[in-house]
């Protein structure tokens, strides 16, 4: 567990400062089958506040006070999470399926109920819960790692980062609302990274700023970010080294003179 936590920090680390120096901590995420799983000093917010919270609450806190919670159904506050983890029963032919699909903003009911059915969740009764740290302090591997961006500048610095190490676009589907479900739960289920926007309840309940912008790096995947975006940041094509120009005739990569000599420009 210390090799891990040591090299979680190490990730955290290079996220920091490759990408200008992020505002919150990058949340790791893992799925927990069995309680014992839990380390010690996680926060219950249930059994240790006396009180529910959403899991984007959850998030604020663990990546605006570096806290560890664990999340279950017992303190879970909002629908989506005990859908999305499989914490409770929603599939087609209950009372939970009947309801919410009436609740998803798709005006067609046959539209909203096919909408719901593909809604990204896991297996139900599965897990116990969702356990949440922060990346520079924790000593699992994360299942998804949530990495809150503060502007679109940042967002670029990975996305090229990802482009950089594995020769592939990040493709992703974009909603309104349900940003945990998306972020966490399609992330797990495709194995892709995915950007997301912060929904209107992390908005209004959980104090998500209105530039941030949520990338998840999936399981096994945040060494090749990290080295990718350390390699650009060596070369000089990292985040650090734009620069705002509005030179014409600017002095340009070689390989652009390359190719324009071939195309007789």
């Amino acid at each position: 567990m210390g090799d891990k936590r040591k090299q979680n920090a190490e990730h955290s680390s290079v996220l920091h400062s490759t990408l200008g120096g992020l505002q919150t901590e990058p949340i790791a995420v893992k799925l927990i089958e069995n309680e014992s799983e839990i380390p010690d000093g996680a926060v219950r917010p249930f059994r240790d506040y006396g009180t529910h919270m959403a899991m984007c609450q959850a998030f604020a806190l663990v990546r605006r006070e570096r806290r560890t919670i664990y999340c279950d159904r017992e303190g879970e506050w909002c629908w989506a999470p005990l859908v999305a983890f499989g914490l409770c029963e929603s599939d087609e032919g209950t009372e939970a399926f009947d309801i919410l699909t009436s609740v998803v903003g798709v005006r067609d009911k046959d539209a909203a109920a096919k909408f719901f059915a593909n809604f990204p969740r896991l297996p139900y009764g599965k897990y116990a819960g969702v356990l949440l740290a922060p990346l520079s302090d924790c000593g699992f591997e994360p299942d998804v790692t949530l990495i809150y961006f503060d502007n679109n500048s940042q967002l670029r610095g990975a996305a090229l980062a990802v482009k950089s190490r594995t020769g592939s676009l990040i493709s992703t589907q974009l909603d309104a609302i349900d940003s945990c479900a998306y972020a966490c739960v399609a992330t797990i289920n495709s194995g892709e990274y995915r950007v997301t926007i912060p929904d209107i309840g992390e908005h209004e309940r959980a104090m998500a700023g209105e530039n941030e912008i949520i990338l998840s790096v999936p399981h096994g995947k945040l060494a090749e970010l990290t080295e990718s975006l350390s390699v650009l940041d060596s070369s000089g094509m990292g985040f650090a080294n734009w620069k705002r120009v509005m030179t014409y005739d600017f002095q340009r990569p070689k390989f652009y003179d390359d190719v324009f000599r071939t195309w007789g420009l």
